[in-house]
């Protein structure tokens, strides 16, 4: 008989993505709203930050709906960075729609479709609803198991406690279930839902502290509840309206959710459930939580993304819309006319119009320390001096790059820091826009429809 072999599997817990921007934490400001010169992965910007701040603070007090907001600014000067780092201010449970101009062509829904949905997904409705809860500190654990395993399903007890009283609950087999999968034992305080039966485990308890010498970093100890097991607690949902529209457009919407084939959703879904959502609100189950829809590279949009916007901005429940560009005069898609940043001029009127800076040399070694930090690479001071010497003559981004290609190069050579020599080997490797230009006026007749002229016939074309 051969031997069956098993593949051991590893428990991942979390899985961390170094992305372009995953070290940013927020906007780096202070109480005051003053941006601080390097705070919460932030550096430099400071007069943008200050004035993403104030619109951040506005949100918040609920003052402001339906506005605009645009960041302007040469490529690699952190537009997307402010945007991920309002994100982050703004917390959990507000909603935060992120997507690109060029998303919503699709052959799949229609273009005013695609903002309507990304309208919908940052606008949150908090709903209220009380709920019968028992809480209290685990005391036993008691699970009879039947005999054979033909018999009647398992069976148990379950004690729980609160500084006040003490009450032993009979499981079935559902309870015992949920009770394994969650690992509950002793000294752990749990709360169960009396509708559905869900158990929460919120920690351990503060008496059972010193149970074990050694305690896991995400051991979280509570205090044993007081009064009376059984509770009514008020418990809060935040969903966003396009999450609704979903799961009522169709049969199983739910499960639309997960796998992203959501559709064209017809209007009178959404006029229902914006006519339910009201009548919660004027009961008091609910209330409305408008988020931000960043639009990121905004020129991408044509003229009739931007007739809608102007008039989607007018309505009742509309999000705050912050976009961003790094175009100056251009063309307005859709249209022969030119604007600045490819916006229709009654559309930049709506804007509030924020503008980012070039990074100073300074500035680009904080972001270089930053990102070496984040992508967890060890550079020496020269190797540092270097790589922002080079991020200054060509872009950020390309500096940043170099980090972890450099890395790897030093880990070839087995060394512990990447030095100067590791970031001009990379350096040599992969060409900046610059370099690579160079080489196309070089060698342009080699070239595949090749379509710039001769300077002997017209001067026009000129790279510096």
């Amino acid at each position: 008989m051969s031997e069956v072999k098993v593949l051991e599997g590893k428990d991942l817990t979390r899985i961390e993505r170094i992305g372009a921007h995953s070290h940013i934490r927020g906007l780096g400001l202070d109480d005051a709203l003053e941006a601080r010169k390097n705070s919460q992965g932030m550096v430099g910007q400071r007069p943008a930050r200050k004035a993403a701040g104030v619109i951040l603070q506005m949100i918040k007090d609920g003052k402001i709906a339906g506005r605009a907001v645009l960041l302007a600014g040469q490529p690699g000067t952190g537009k997307t960075a402010i945007a991920m780092g309002m994100a982050k201010a703004l917390g959990e449970e507000a909603p935060f729609a992120m997507m690109a101009g060029s998303e919503i062509f699709s052959l799949e829904m229609s273009k005013t479709e695609a903002l309507t949905q990304a309208f919908r997904k940052a606008i949150g409705v908090r709903i209220k609803e009380e709920t019968e809860i028992i809480e209290g500190e685990v005391v036993e654990v008691s699970i009879d198991k039947p005999a054979s395993s033909g018999a009647a399903s398992k069976s148990g007890k379950l004690t729980l406690k609160t500084t006040e009283m003490e009450t032993v609950y009979d499981l079935g087999s559902k309870m015992i279930e949920n009770l394994n999968k969650q690992k509950i034992q002793s000294g752990d305080i749990v709360t169960i839902d009396k509708a559905s039966g869900k158990i929460t485990k919120l920690g351990r308890s503060f008496a059972r502290s010193r149970d074990y010498d050694a305690m896991g970093p995400q051991t979280k100890f509570v205090q044993c509840p007081d009064g009376e097991l059984q509770k009514r607690k008020e418990v809060v949902h935040v969903v966003s309206l396009h999450e609704i529209d979903v799961i009522n457009s169709r049969s199983q919407g739910f499960l639309a959710l997960f796998a992203g084939d959501t559709g064209e959703i017809r209007p009178e879904v959404r006029e229902q459930i914006d006519g339910k959502v009201a009548e919660w609100r004027e009961e008091g189950k609910a209330d409305i939580v408008p988020g931000v829809l960043f639009i990121d590279e905004v020129h991408m949009l044509d003229i009739e993304c931007f007739s809608f916007l102007n008039r989607a901005l007018e309505q009742d429940m509309a999000p705050i819309l912050v976009v961003a560009t790094n175009r100056g005069i251009t063309r307005i898609r859709g249209t022969n006319y030119k604007s600045p940043h490819g916006i229709p001029i009654d559309l930049l009127d709506r804007l509030l119009i924020i503008t980012t800076q070039p990074y100073c040399e300074e500035e680009i070694r904080q972001i270089l320390d930053i990102r070496c930090e984040e992508e967890d690479v060890e550079m020496t001071d020269e190797a540092r001096d270097l790589l922002t010497k080079i991020g200054h003559e060509t872009s950020l981004r390309y500096a940043i790059h170099l980090i972890t290609a450099s890395s790897l190069a030093s880990l070839k050579r087995k060394a512990r820091e990447v030095d100067i020599d590791d970031i001009s080997r990379v350096y040599s490797m992969f060409v900046d826009v610059k370099r690579s230009t160079q080489f196309l006026m070089e060698y342009q007749e080699q070239f595949m429809f090749n379509e710039i002229v001769e300077p002997d016939h017209d001067d026009s074309f000129m790279v510096e």
